[in-house]
């Protein structure tokens, strides 16, 4: 049995420790905020937070993530109240097709608890593939919600 911490609940799962962590957090525990992308780890679909860090969860192993705090998209709301760096993706309007957009959050919230007031320079770090090309209000919502993670 895999024992994971997924936005603050513990697991027990019969899930063989090599499934990726994606897997477990989407078909396991039915959270489908995080997304499949490109399997890669290239794209940052399936970005989740582990101990704080921006992790790619299509090539992290149950095993690996096992007793480690995991955050997916559904635990970053807290008491039903967004996120700062939630509040600001819609202040600017981030999303089109959204599909990226749970990494991209993700990415940007371990980004701020790394660098409270990104610069541009810190803020292209971030390597999540928007198809639809958000990316300058990407950084406005970062910009947006700098200093207040």
């Amino acid at each position: 049995m895999a024992k994971l911490q997924v936005n603050g609940k513990a697991y027990s799962l019969d899930v063989e420790p090599e499934m990726p962590l994606l897997w477990a957090i989407r078909n396991e525990l039915g959270l489908t905020g995080t997304k499949y992308g490109c399997g890669i780890a290239q794209c940052g679909a399936c970005t989740v937070l582990v101990e704080g860090k921006a992790v790619r969860s299509c090539v992290t192993t149950v095993s690996a993530a096992e007793g480690k705090a995991i955050t997916t998209i559904e635990g970053l709301a807290e008491n039903g109240t967004p996120h700062p760096v939630q509040a600001a993706w819609v202040a600017e309007d981030v999303p089109q097709c959204g599909y990226c957009q749970s990494g991209q959050i993700l990415s940007a919230v371990a980004l701020l608890k790394q660098k409270p007031n990104p610069s541009d320079a810190d803020i292209s770090t971030i390597t999540n593939i928007c198809r639809c090309g958000t990316y300058v209000r990407v950084r406005r919502a970062i910009h947006r919600a700098a200093g207040k993670v």
